[in-house]
């Protein structure tokens, strides 16, 4: 089966940021993406937890997004204009997908 080369990004970020965030890749003219919550972790500032938290505001969430390479930048650079002030991460990694023209 034919593969074709893309870019999985994964943007981890408090979960009150994900509207910015996705307004963001919308305006970057990123067409698709997932969103999922984020159970827990450690970081910089030890473990941390959802667990127990009434309210979104400390909690984080993941956006991960499947591009073609040509609209990587343009993506890296709306998610940073966002994720530079505040707690969050960026990765990217290489994959492949079957159907190319949906991303």
């Amino acid at each position: 089966m034919q593969t074709h080369d893309a870019k999985r990004v994964v943007i981890t970020i408090e979960a009150v940021m994900q509207s910015r965030l996705t307004d963001a890749l919308q305006t970057a003219e990123v067409t698709g993406y997932s969103i999922l919550p984020v159970l827990g972790g450690s970081g910089r500032s030890g473990p941390w937890s959802r667990e127990g938290q009434v309210s979104r505001a400390g909690g984080m969430v993941q956006v991960i997004c499947i591009v073609h390479p040509d609209k990587l930048d343009k993506l890296l650079d709306a998610a940073f204009a966002v994720v530079e002030r505040y707690i969050g991460i960026v990765t990217v990694t290489d994959c492949q997908v079957l159907r190319a023209e949906r991303f």
